[in-house]
């Protein structure tokens, strides 16, 4: 079993994107009883809250239900408990390596790094408007894709 934790600051727009689009796409491959996958927030600001309305609406457009997802803040166990620890950018990686235990064993990086787009962050969309919501779209599923077949050699 591999476990993925995507990461972002609030744990209402990036991460929960990453988190439906990567668990569709593992339903797909009929893979969810070998990789699970869930998202967090570096802050606490939205612990219990759903994703942003506007995240969810834009990720049921292409067919994405995040509506059972709930905000969380990264605890130190989760870097015992994934494989996988992917940040939405350097600013929250830089947050997820202060906390990090130094046992330590997962693999700790920027989602991005399994994508085929040449930017290395996903932008956060929360004050832009609604095409914010669709770039980190396209950005989340070019990752997942990548991700995805990087795991399945593992698997």
């Amino acid at each position: 079993m591999k476990s993925v934790l995507f990461v972002c600051l609030g744990n209402i727009c990036r991460s929960p994107t990453a988190d439906g689009v990567f668990k569709a796409l593992v339903e797909e491959r009929g893979l969810t009883d070998q990789i699970a996958v869930d998202s967090a927030g570096t802050a606490a600001y939205h612990i219990g809250n759903p994703p942003d309305s506007r995240s969810a609406d834009a990720a049921q457009k292409r067919g994405y239900d995040l509506s059972p997802l709930r905000a969380r803040q990264v605890i130190a166990t989760d870097f015992e408990q994934f494989d996988y620890i992917l940040a939405m950018d350097n600013e929250n990686l830089a947050n997820l390596q202060a906390m990090r235990p130094n046992n330590a064993t997962a693999y700790l990086g920027l989602f991005l790094d399994f994508a085929t787009v040449s930017e290395d962050e996903v932008p956060d969309p929360y004050y832009g408007g609604d095409q914010g919501f669709e770039h980190v779209l396209d950005l989340v599923e070019s990752a997942s894709v990548g991700l995805l077949q990087h795991i399945e050699k593992e698997l």
